[in-house]
This record gives structure tokens, C-alpha cells and sequence, in this order.
């Protein structure tokens, strides 16, 4: 079972697309869909009114958790169970509980969530990859951590993965890095990266080509963003430093000056801010692709 939910632990949305896209690439056909009456704050999660395709009759689209099956072919060895939506925003535990009691009822033998963050990376690089994983064999074979070191506010793949291995489901939490400085959109090459992750941990090939596409031209946007304005550039050479001597392992614990620069810079929000702005004015050009709602 692969979950992932739009909102707090989805930067970039690059979660969520992950999923989408697995879905659509593997075929997999929607079998169940959960209830959102008793899980959402209708006012945080407004529902949305559509006019019908066929009649031209206004529709109500509600925020919605969806599960979709996925049959796969050699050499997998399991099928797949996706599970996307919004993330809710009422009653956790029982949302959890739920989720765990399905993945149970269909013999799944282990959870994946997937996640994405913000972080201080450059967009220049592959993008950088955490998975936390729920015991030792699991660690091994993924090549995952047995736990992390975070301690702080969580969403609600935190407390899924937690709920997961608390029923004694094996369960791994994949994450990736977003930069902070486009938070403000969507990032298929964060997506792209996510997929490759689950195509080894599954076992499955999926044909990316869209998402390559998408990657390049937002690469290409950023790329031109970034040059656009000096601190900003100045920002990200630093990033890449010091990213550079930590792999070459003179970076000590990898922060480098990076703190002492930071306080020369505008704020993150601002830094999006601007980034936002360069893509309005940038006319005719598409913005990047693979976006899903907004986070």
C-alpha cells in the first residue's frame, strides 16, 4: 500500500503526483473511497462546484481519500494498493485506524507513505532522499533509517506510518528535499524522484516520459528565476558549495557558513514570493508541469 495526501507533507506537491502519476502509468482502477463527512473541515477543505460535462448541470466536488488497485506484471512480486487525497483534518486516530484496518482486510504486506519537505538545497542537484523505516530487516533491504531524529509538529503520513507500525504492518516513509526558495511550485523533478524510489522498492517499471519533460522545463524556469535576481543566485551557488564539500567530505556536518548567509538574505516566503512573480511575468511561457492541488 503507497499513500501520500495534498497539503502539509506534500512541498511541491510531489507527493501526491508521485501517486497520481503511478496510478495512471500502472492503470490502477478506483475500488473504494472514504466517507470525508466525519474527517474534514468543509471551511479549511472548501468542496468545489463543477458544471457537468454531459448536462451542463452544477456539480459539488468534495475533498475525498480515494484507493485505487493495481495489477502488476512479472517480475513484481505483489500488486499494489494507491491511496491519495487530501490530507483531513479532523479525528487522526480513527483516520489511521481506518486505513490500517483496510490495508489488513486485504492482506497488504507492507505501508509506504511518502512525504515532502522544504529544505536548504539547490535545485541544481539530484534531489535529495530520506526514508524511515519500521524494523531492522526492512532498514537492510531498503537501505532506509531505523528512525529519525525529528521531533516536532507531524501530519498525518506521520501518524499513518506510526499507526502502521504500531499494528504490526511493516512500513517505510519515503520523503523527498524540496528547495525552500520555489515552494511556491509545483515540482515534478521531486515527483520524478519519488517514482524511481518506488520503482526499485516495488519492483515495477513505469514509463516517465511526461514527467522527464516536466522536469526539464521546470529546471529550465528555475534556472531562469534564479538568475533573475542576484541574491537569490547568491543563495543557491552557496547551497551547492556547500552540498559540494560534504559529498567530497570537507563540509564537517555539512552547514558550512550557510547560517551566517542565511541572515543576509530575504526570508524563504520571500524568496518563493519573488519566484511566484517571475513566473506571472513570464508570459508565454506553461508553468512547470506535474503540479496536483496547491500545497
Amino acid at each position: 500500500m503507497v499513500c501520500a495526501f495534498e497539503g502539509w507533507n506534500d512541498a511541491g506537491d510531489a507527493a501526491s503526483t508521485a501517486v497520481g502519476f503511478m496510478s495512471t502509468a500502472l492503470g490502477a482502477e478506483r475500488f473504494a473511497r472514504i466517507d470525508t463527512e466525519e474527517f474534514y473541515d468543509f471551511q479549511a477543505n472548501r468542496p468545489r462546484i463543477r458544471l457537468s460535462e454531459e448536462e451542463g448541470r452544477r456539480e459539488i466536488e468534495w475533498p475525498s481519500v480515494e484507493m485505487y488497485a493495481a495489477h502488476l506484471s512479472e517480475p513484481a512480486q505483489r500488486d499494489l494498493v494507491l491511496v491519495q487525497g487530501v490530507e483531513p483534518s479532523l479525528r487522526w486516530r480513527s483516520f489511521s485506524a481506518l486505513i490500517v484496518e483496510l490495508a489488513e482486510a486485504l492482506g497488504v504486506q507492507m505501508v509506504i507513505t511518502l512525504g515532502a519537505l522544504l529544505a536548504d538545497v539547490p535545485h541544481t542537484r539530484p534531489v535529495a532522499m530520506t526514508g524511515f523505516a519500521s524494523d531492522p530487516a526492512l532498514v537492510e533491504r531498503m537501505g532506509a533509517h531505523r528512525a529519525s531524529d525529528y521531533e516536532g509538529p507531524t501530519g498525518i503520513v506521520g501518524v499513518l506510518h506510526s499507526a502502521s507500525t504500531d499494528a504490526g504492518l511493516p512500513s517505510m516513509s519515503l520523503w523527498a528535499s524540496i528547495p525552500h526558495y520555489v515552494a511556491a511550485a509545483p515540482s515534478p523533478k521531486a515527483a520524478l524522484a519519488l517514482v524511481r524510489r518506488l520503482e526499485d522498492l516495488v519492483g515495477v517499471s513505469v514509463e516517465t516520459t511526461e514527467l522527464e519533460e516536466a522536469t526539464v522545463t521546470y529546471e529550465r524556469q528555475v534556472g531562469l528565476a534564479v538568475s533573475s535576481n542576484p541574491e537569490v543566485q547568491a543563495f543557491v551557488d552557496r547551497l551547492e558549495q556547500d552540498e559540494d564539500e560534504d559529498a567530497d567530505g570537507d563540509g564537517g556536518d555539512g552547514a558550512g557558513d550557510l547560517p551566517l548567509l542565511l541572515d543576509d538574505l530575504p526570508s524563504g516566503d520571500l524568496l518563493a514570493s519573488e519566484f511566484q512573480r517571475f513566473l506571472r511575468q513570464q508570459g508565454d511561457d506553461e508553468p512547470p508541469a506535474g503540479s496536483g492541488a496547491d500545497s
